[in-house]
């Protein structure tokens, strides 16, 4: 069974949809003996986004809670086929970690070459830490060519456990896209996206997947918190983690 360190994409009450506080998502973390966390609640482009003053105000929590190292962070909409997001590259510059994503709330599903394009495009903004779900049905990409790109752009490239229990298609996408990411050698992150706290770290479908397709551990980037804290610390300086 894979484990991970540190699960990068969760989402807390601020985001209306998910059911569970910071303390709560930190609790159920350090129960399973998680490092960290990526509080990455949702840009303002989605309906029942947080006001961007949750964003500014990160600051004011404090960096452990429950032994759990809280990385202030946001999952970023990605909203057309050139890659633009719906929060300013100001507001991306102050937070630790950023996670892209498409959903159909701001990005109207089209061709696959439309959002190849876009998932090629995003990765253009140096914020950007992780691709999201790019295994979603409604937003099928050239799979080949994105993997391509994310490893051009030194993108990680997330398999999302959320998507992977509530969508059949996405375990066959997310087989596909460790297989390309296995052949040409592109980290992987394995997040949860929890919306609720009982669901944080746990990514049993993926720890599958990973093990049916023989993907290398040594590309699973959070099965070891050092790694992602070297990778904060270089790109954003000391901030005590």
């Amino acid at each position: 069974m894979i484990k991970i360190q540190a699960d990068m994409h969760t989402h807390t009450v601020a985001s209306t949809h998910a059911y569970s506080t910071v303390m709560e998502n930190c609790k159920c973390a350090e129960a399973l003996g998680l490092k960290a966390i990526g509080m990455t609640d949702h840009a303002m482009g989605m309906p029942d986004a947080p006001h961007g003053w949750h964003f500014e105000n990160l600051k004011s929590l404090p960096r452990k809670i429950s032994g759990v190292y809280v990385i202030r962070g946001i999952e970023a909409d990605i909203i057309d086929r050139e890659g633009e997001l719906d929060v300013s590259d100001g507001m991306l510059s102050k937070l630790e970690w950023v996670v892209a994503s498409m959903h159909s709330w701001t990005f109207s599903p089209g061709s696959e070459h439309k959002h190849t394009e876009a998932y090629s495009k995003v990765c253009e903004n140096k914020w950007v830490d992780v691709i999201g779900h790019p295994t979603t049905k409604k937003f099928p990409c050239d799979m080949e060519a994105c993997v391509k790109t994310f490893k051009e752009y030194g993108k990680l490239v997330e398999i999302n456990e959320s998507s992977l229990l509530s969508r059949k298609s996405s375990e066959e996408n997310a087989a596909e896209l460790l297989r390309l990411c296995k052949k040409y050698e592109v980290p992987v992150i394995l997040n949860t996206d929890a919306h609720f706290c009982e669901l944080v770290g746990k990514i049993d479908v993926a720890s599958r997947l990973i093990e049916e397709t023989g993907f290398p551990e040594s590309l699973i980037f959070n099965s070891e918190w050092e790694r992602v804290r070297e990778h904060i610390i270089k790109k954003h300086g000391d901030i005590g983690i």
